[in-house]
């Protein structure tokens, strides 16, 4: 098993990654709480099998959240 070594904010910003990473989270196809990592930032649901590409320790990071509310933002002026 890894572990961060050597101090107590190195441990503590390690839990946390890995309680993210280890956490269920819902599927965006089918709404169940049921999408575990696979491995580095892919993800599978274990109810209707989607893979979902997504952050290394989380379904979704800051940064992809960001671009899909910009992508939303600019398909509504669109129309």
């Amino acid at each position: 098993m890894r572990t961060a070594r050597y101090g107590r904010k190195i441990r503590k910003l390690w839990e946390k990654a890995d309680d993210k990473r280890r956490k269920r989270y819902e599927c965006p196809k089918c709404g169940k709480r049921s999408v575990k990592r696979v491995s580095y930032a892919l993800w599978g649901c274990r109810s209707c099998g989607a893979r979902i590409a997504g952050a290394a320790y989380s379904l979704t990071s800051e940064g992809g959240e960001t671009a899909r509310r910009v992508l939303s933002e600019e398909k509504k002026k669109g129309e």
